[in-house]
């Protein structure tokens, strides 16, 4: 039997600094792959090459990857500045889009770091340009130094509500997550629900409030040896149940399901 579609959502940039690609992390591909038990599909973030309507039919789910890009601020009404890095207004095109189609419809996405931020400004909220330079706030980005598997190291808490969602989903009201982003969520959309902060308040963990479907979205990277870890772990495998349903007949399977 056929598995079902995860559409990652891709993204582009400069292969040897000349040749225009557009690619997604192993570590991505891997965690669908292995641990959602889906198939992986690379999404062309652009919609030149692409439309929600034809993703929509094409994929079962989607994962909404991290990417050094930055939402643009126009998304949420505010005004460029040079603190809001780089941009993929192609991306933007596509993803926004996608996210309040999923969340109309049902179909589960799973955000992740620029993904998580992306579900927020798609459901009205705004982002921080730099979190560190926030009075009080750690530096969140990825450390500039080391090894792979030191950029991917496990750095802090992140708490949930108890009882929430994400409680549920992972079995523990605290976890210990890596960390490597620059941005975070300012004011959360109107049904974005912010389920987990990291101990200086920084959201971690959302849903969207009253959706039909799975709308989790996480500020780390939960792909990071996804297959191993206990926080990532069931993330995935929840993912993948409300994936399968879909693929299946249709169903949304709602994220308080799913955590079940």
């Amino acid at each position: 039997m056929a598995r079902p579609v995860v559409g990652i959502i891709g993204n582009s940039y400069l292969l040897n600094d000349q040749y225009p690609v557009h690619a997604g992390g192993q570590m991505n591909t891997e965690a669908i792959a292995e641990v959602s038990g889906c198939l992986p599909l690379i999404v062309p973030s652009d919609p030149r090459f692409v439309s929600v309507e034809e993703l929509l039919e094409v994929c079962d789910g989607f994962l909404l990857t991290g990417g050094r890009p930055n939402v643009h601020p126009e998304e949420y009404g505010e005004p460029e500045t040079e603190a809001h890095g780089a941009f993929d207004r192609a991306r933007d095109a596509v993803a926004l889009a996608l996210i309040r189609a999923c969340v109309a419809r049902g179909q589960p996405f799973l955000g992740l770091c620029r993904g998580f931020q992306e579900v927020n400004v798609a459901m009205g909220g705004s982002l921080y340009p730099e979190i560190r330079d926030l009075p009080g706030r750690m530096n969140h980005r990825m450390p500039p130094d080391g090894t792979i598997e030191e950029k991917f190291e496990l750095r802090h808490d992140v708490r949930f509500t108890e009882g929430g969602v994400f409680h549920r989903v992972m079995g523990a009201s605290k976890v210990l997550t890596n960390t490597l982003h620059g941005q975070g969520i300012k004011a959360p959309g109107p049904r974005v629900v912010v389920d987990g902060h990291a101990d200086d308040g920084t959201p971690e963990a959302i849903y969207i409030k009253d959706a039909p479907g799975f709308t989790l979205a996480v500020q780390w990277h939960p792909e990071w040896n996804a297959a191993n870890d206990p926080v990532s772990r069931p993330l995935f495998e929840h993912f993948g149940a409300a994936v399968r349903a879909w693929a299946a007949d249709g169903s949304a399977l709602p994220v308080m399901t799913a955590a079940q």
